[in-house]
């Protein structure tokens, strides 16, 4: 998990992890190779992010936005199309009428937000299309301010550009940005240049070679409402890392209680109990 303030103990994260492994080496080899490679990502992680995450004002100055983005934060606010809310930052994927909620907290330079769509997303994916529950977004950007940089604000300003084409293409950029072919490592900031983020919209269908979507991203249009959807995420004061999970308000985690269920087996059976709760 990429933490916001206080990242977790570097030894006690690679315990955890190889005990993930251990446990996933008894399961199918394809599902084994995701898990192990995405605890390989989970510890480069925590060990970079404990050198880096002391600061939480970034790199570009005291607000953590670089003059670009300074000048982004002045603008007016356009709303992407298919987004609720006074300022457009509820984004709902799934039936209207699902009766339950699947909050969904992620940063796009994340990287075990990345293991944890390849792992888990098309369960997600199915569960939403058979009306189990809709997904609430919340995208984050701190990791532009542990890093430096504007990969993650970047990287939802384009997100936004999809979801003014439609929800399906929302979700289908969302996967593509975290596969594991294309996400960056935390560090690199790939997501800040527009044509990398144009080259991953291209294994999009509704997105390949749509010059609205294509100006919207490098137009800059929804920069704003980048920061705006930021600013809702960093009012959440219980959740201090990505990914989190909550349904119907309620965290979701593994069987150790602590820790987000990163195996499409745990997200499963932690789903299951808090629907019956």
């Amino acid at each position: 998990m990429s933490k916001r303030n206080n990242w977790e103990n570097k030894q006690t994260a690679r315990e955890r992890l190889r005990a993930e492994r251990e446990r996933q080496a008894k399961k199918d080899r394809t599902r084994r190779q995701l898990i192990v490679g995405g605890a390989v990502v989970a510890v480069l992680a925590v060990g970079a992010g404990i050198v880096v995450a002391v600061s939480q004002l970034g790199k570009d100055g005291k607000s953590g936005l670089n003059a670009s983005w300074e000048a982004a934060s002045k603008k007016e606010l356009v709303k992407p199309a298919n987004t609720g809310g006074d300022n457009g930052t509820e984004i709902l994927i799934g039936k209207k009428d699902a009766k339950h909620t699947l909050d969904l907290y992620q940063d796009m330079r994340c990287p075990i937000c990345s293991v944890f769509e390849q792992s888990v997303g098309d369960t997600i994916d199915k569960d939403v299309k058979d009306g189990k529950y809709k997904v609430s977004y919340h995208v984050a950007t701190f990791l532009d301010r542990n890093f430096g940089g504007s990969g993650s604000k970047n990287a939802l300003s384009a997100l936004g550009a999809a979801l003014n084409v439609s929800p399906e293409a929302f979700s289908a950029y969302n996967k593509a940005l975290y596969s594991k072919a294309n996400h960056p490592n935390e560090t690199k900031d790939d997501y800040a240049k527009d044509d990398v983020l144009l080259k991953v919209a291209n294994e999009v269908p509704a997105l390949k070679g749509n010059k609205d979507f294509e100006k919207n991203v490098q137009d800059g249009t929804f920069d704003k409402w980048a920061l705006t959807v930021s600013d809702e995420f960093d009012k959440v004061k219980d959740v201090t890392g990505t990914p989190t999970l909550k349904m119907n308000g309620k965290k979701l985690t593994a069987e150790d209680g602590k820790n987000v269920p990163i195996t499409p087996e745990q997200y499963t059976k932690a789903v299951d109990a808090a629907l019956k709760s």
